[in-house]
């Protein structure tokens, strides 16, 4: 249940930047970012794309360099 969730918010990352709109994020770039999510936007999870994809930029110092670059690479 709790891959599903990352998956999940990765996904919902992923889905509110440009490369969603061009066929979606790439594995590599879901696996980033979906423990930075969980770690540090779990409450918002629910609230959809747009509030995970906040809650990245608000936390992010506290990134990993791999989910800061995919952030940067889609114009976030």
């Amino acid at each position: 249940m709790t891959r599903y969730v990352l998956l999940a918010a990765a996904m919902s990352l992923l889905a509110s930047t440009a490369a969603m709109a061009q066929g979606g994020g790439t594995p590599q770039e879901q696996r980033a970012c979906s423990g930075n999510a969980q770690r540090y936007c779990r409450a918002v999870l629910a609230q959809g794309d747009f509030a995970v994809l906040a809650c990245l930029q608000q936390n992010r110092a506290r990134l990993s360099a791999a989910c800061n670059k995919v952030l940067t690479d889609h114009g976030q």
